[in-house]
């Protein structure tokens, strides 16, 4: 199954994800400012850790409708190649998100 056509087919609703997300950019703009004006490195750590915390959100929540979708529709289909390439695409990104 071509990935452009499994992502288009299930036509997920990111409308959330992608509020979070812009929220997340403004944050990181008003990082950037604190840094132009020298503000208490504790603050802009805070700062940097609420913008990571609002990705880890729209991660886990794009995972989770990978995985109630596109792995659900893999696991119940015939094609064997296609089960595992979807299990090890998983598997890759939790690998890559626990290297340090």
């Amino acid at each position: 199954m071509n990935h452009e056509n499994h992502v288009h087919q299930h036509g997920h609703d990111h409308t959330e994800n992608i509020r979070r997300l812009k929220t997340a950019e403004g944050h990181l703009r008003g990082i950037q400012r604190m840094l132009e004006e020298d503000a208490y490195c504790i603050d802009v750590i805070r700062q940097i850790q609420a913008v990571q915390a609002a990705l880890g959100k729209v991660s886990a929540a794009i995972l989770d409708q990978h995985l109630n979708s596109c792995l659900l529709t893999a696991v119940r289909g015939d094609d064997p190649s296609e089960r595992e390439r979807v299990l090890q695409e998983i598997t890759s990104v939790f690998e890559a998100s626990t290297k340090a």
